[in-house]
């Protein structure tokens, strides 16, 4: 089958490649994958997590061909998505029926391949803060794909979300999905927050820590800019406050939070928010553009 594979050789470290069919667990399901999202993550340390000739990909969406052999998860024919770290950019995938969700009946594949990796990230984040009803949420990289998804969600969770972007142009758009203050940098925020999801990490996380109140939490999502964080924690007990810095990792089975996304989706109460749609075909120009930063939310391909 014809697959897209990691070549640290090859344009945006990718290429296509035949490979072999998946082999499939009984507790997996077969996909007939119709469409794949990128994530900035997968795309950014692929030279650590994959080795040449490894097939990349968690986010996919399609119809299942062969149901898990153990009875769980949808029948054959079912519109699905699902998420397994790895194996993804490929005609067809195996994924556990536990991280698999149905697809609601007008819901395309490719608005659904967006979901699984960012807006479960950000469901689960924005959980891990605790009630923020009322409260000042601080989103860093909230123009990304998860800071999207975090913006609409901790909005309907009813907090007062400020999101954060590294210029003008990133913050487009971010209102209407129900920012109520967009911040290019934080020098301009000096108000405290409850909470933090912070997509940046380096100097950046310290400063957002740095703002954070009595008992709030910052959950460490990301790691775009790629640098160190330093926290002087000494001057942090100084300010007398407790807080958690915490490092997020989404946790699985992910079905049910999947399921529950698309319901909003279907119900049109969640943007996918998808910043480029294109052929898988055209990979690595894609994979350029979102790790240039070019693309404003989700980048998704149609696969053929």
């Amino acid at each position: 089958m014809r697959a897209i594979v990691y070549d640290p050789l090859a344009p945006a470290n990718l290429r296509f490649a035949e490979v072999d069919e998946p082999a499939v667990a009984e507790s997996e399901a077969l996909i007939d994958v119709q469409a794949i999202a990128l994530n900035f993550g997968e795309l950014h340390f692929i030279d650590h997590a994959r080795k040449p000739g490894e097939i990349p990909g968690w986010d996919t969406a399609g119809i299942v061909v062969q149901a898990a052999a153990d009875g769980s998860g949808p029948p054959v024919g079912t519109r699905v998505v699902g998420l397994n770290f790895g194996g993804g950019w490929a005609q067809r995938r195996a994924i556990a029926t536990e991280n698999l969700a149905v697809l609601p009946e007008f819901v395309e594949f490719e608005e659904a391949a967006a979901l699984p990796v960012a807006a479960v990230t950000a469901l689960q984040a924005l959980r891990a803060l605790g009630p923020v009803v009322g409260r000042r949420v601080l989103i860093t990289g909230a123009s990304g794909g998860v800071g999207r998804f975090a913006v609409q969600l901790a909005a309907r969770a009813g907090a007062h979300v400020i999101a954060a972007v590294g210029s003008p142009a990133r913050g487009e758009g971010l209102e209407e999905l129900g920012a109520a203050e967009i911040a290019v940098g934080l020098d301009g925020i000096t108000e405290p927050v409850f909470g933090v999801l912070d997509n940046v990490g380096g100097p950046l996380l310290a400063q957002a820590f740095r703002l954070v109140s009595d008992g709030g939490s910052v959950q460490s999502i990301g790691m775009a800019s790629n640098e160190p964080t330093t926290i002087n924690f000494e001057e942090e007990r100084r300010t007398g406050n407790r807080k958690r810095l915490e490092t997020f990792m989404i946790r699985t089975p992910i079905g049910p939070d999947l399921q529950y996304l698309l319901t909003l989706l279907a119900d049109g109460e969640l943007d996918p928010q998808i910043g480029l749609r294109d052929s898988w075909d055209n990979i690595s120009t894609a994979a350029s553009a979102l790790l240039g930063r070019s693309v404003a939310g989700k980048a998704v391909l149609r696969v053929s």
